[in-house]
């Protein structure tokens, strides 16, 4: 077998640091808590933690909003915590992956503290600033992800700062070649304490169209919401010009020469544009741009066996020389199971659980994995009392925001907060995660967190499933199955991802040249003469022989 680069075909597995473990009892985790539960981490045999922004910040976003880039906040320890903590990540085999939020910083920044005081200042241009309309109004009709217009006026300037996130959030002006070499050297601060590489934010946000153009109208029919069906105006426009401009893409080789500079380090670039597949065969084009990109594509409601073709078939087409990465859950999105899993039994839903994390990880790309997905955790409720997010403040009721997914890790049925922390922690533990805790699941041999680890460790033995080209077969819904084939050795795949049995009638000349592979620890497919039967969220994987 050809060696491979160690993030082709790797599991990352987000870790959000805030809500994974409390080491020193004050409600929030920390990086000492990440450090106690590094053998846990190890079991899991991924191959990467991604943790979540840890810089110090005044959390309006909790930590996407950047005060310092080169410091910890307090919150979550100090530089030497940090250290040990590669150290620790580094004994176990494990990468470790940050995150890198370079669009924006927060508005407590040294650097928009100066920039804001007047039009003069030798940080004068490091952020987009623009005049008034002459009746007042902001320089266009850009619009916030998190609601309302782009714009804030700042009294001191008399003029308006452009922030596609929060107003707290005011966006760099990367048309400025000195933001962008400052950026590439805090980058570089953290590729001397030893990361292994960076999970780059709202990568495509970073340039925006010089000329200030407005966006354009788009028509009811095609709006798609933003986020959890919020009712949200963002969806009204084309977000042509303020983000996703072509000069991105040349400060994404910078990005990659310097990275190329410490080998081994790569670049994964969270994509979001009004067509993040074309975008993402972009960023990774040509072995000089980002090593991976992953998008939303996989995070939304939609989930039949015919979208998940479309999408990564989509993207196959599109990415002549990249590499994908897939994820199904994260820290912004609704958890999967609640997602896909609406309407499923209780007891049905560990082997859903299972059935999604085989289906991930069998596809070309690399995956990245989100803490509470290897325990089938589901959305939790949270009341409007013990909200934190500012995105589900904005919009309660019919958009809750992002803390149902953000809720701490259950380490323990038994203890207060699901051993999370002594103290109440920032968010509540619900009560239908307490039996799903890694303790719990540590004694039953056949959970999903021993599931998960044990199909991570079976898959490894196969190439062709961390490494190898796709193809797909056709089949009727809800089935979908497809080839991975690397170095003349080729597994046929194929999943339910319906709730009922189903038959899948093999080409008879194909079928007797299927060999089942077993010991996946996944719900099973069988065989009946030249017909597949597989119950429902199960799965069957074969390998060729000609």
């Amino acid at each position: 077998m050809s060696e491979q680069l160690w993030w082709r075909g790797a599991v990352i597995y987000q870790i959000y640091p805030r809500s994974f473990y409390d080491a020193n009892n004050d409600g929030i985790g920390d990086i000492p808590g990440i450090i106690d539960k590094i053998d846990y981490i190890a079991s899991l045999g991924v191959d990467a933690i991604w943790i979540s922004p840890f810089f110090k910040s005044p959390m309006k976003d909790f930590g996407y909003d950047i005060s310092d880039y080169r410091d910890i906040d307090p919150i979550f320890g100090t530089l030497s915590d940090f250290d040990q903590l590669i150290a620790k990540a580094h004994e176990k085999g494990l990468k470790v992956m940050v995150d890198q939020v370079l669009s924006h910083t927060s508005d407590q920044h040294d650097w928009f503290l100066a920039s804001r005081e007047n039009k003069t200042n030798d940080k004068a241009d490091w952020y987009v600033w623009a005049d008034a309309k002459d009746d007042g109004t902001p320089p266009n009709n850009w619009l916030s992800i998190f609601g309302g217009a782009a714009w804030t006026w700042e009294p001191r300037r008399e003029q308006y700062y452009l922030h596609n996130f929060l107003s707290s959030q005011p966006d760099l002006n990367f048309h400025n070649p000195e933001v962008q070499k400052a950026a590439l050297e805090n980058i570089e601060f953290w590729l001397q304490r030893g990361v292994d590489g960076f999970r780059l934010d709202a990568i495509n946000f970073c340039f925006h169209d010089a000329k200030l153009r407005d966006n354009p109208s788009k028509a009811p029919e095609l709006r798609t919401s933003i986020g959890f069906d919020a009712k949200n105006p963002y969806a009204y426009q084309y977000h042509y010009f303020n983000n996703t401009q072509d000069e991105n893409l040349y400060f994404m080789e910078k990005i990659r020469a310097l990275l190329d500079q410490y080998p081994g380090a790569v670049a994964l670039g969270e994509i979001s544009s009004e067509d993040s597949l074309k975008t993402m065969a972009e960023y990774t084009q040509g072995n000089k741009r980002l090593h991976m990109g992953y998008s939303f594509d996989l995070l939304t409601e939609e989930f039949s066996a015919s979208y998940i073709r479309r999408v990564v078939g989509s993207l196959e087409e599109k990415m002549s020389d990249g590499w994908p990465c897939w994820a199904i859950s994260n820290h912004d999105s609704k958890r999967v199971l609640s997602r896909w899993g609406e309407g499923v039994d209780d007891q049905e839903k560990p082997y859903l659980a299972k059935m999604l994390y085989g289906l991930i990880t069998s596809l070309r790309g690399s995956v990245c994995s989100y803490q509470g997905e290897e325990l089938g955790l589901t959305e939790a409720h949270i009341a409007y009392e013990d909200l934190q997010d500012p995105y589900g403040i904005t919009f309660w009721p019919q958009f809750k925001g992002r803390d149902g997914c953000r809720t701490p890790h259950p380490w323990e049925q038994g203890k207060q907060h699901a051993g999370f922390s002594q103290r109440k922690p920032w968010l509540p533990v619900p009560d239908e995660h307490h039996k799903l805790a890694v303790d719990v699941q540590d004694a039953e041999a056949s959970s999903v967190l021993n599931s998960y680890r044990h199909f991570n460790q079976w898959r490894k033995q196969h190439a062709p499933l961390c490494y190898g080209d796709i193809a797909f077969i056709d089949t009727p819904e809800p089935l979908l199955a497809f080839t991975r084939e690397y170095e003349g050795e080729r597994i046929y795949v194929c999943f339910n991802l319906g709730n009922t049995e189903q038959t899948l009638s093999l080409n008879i000349d194909e079928g007797k040249k299927l060999q089942p592979l077993e010991g996946h620890n996944l719900r099973q497919a069988t065989r009946r003469d030249d017909d597949l039967i597989l119950p429902p969220f199960s799965c069957f994987y074969a390998t060729y022989h000609t």
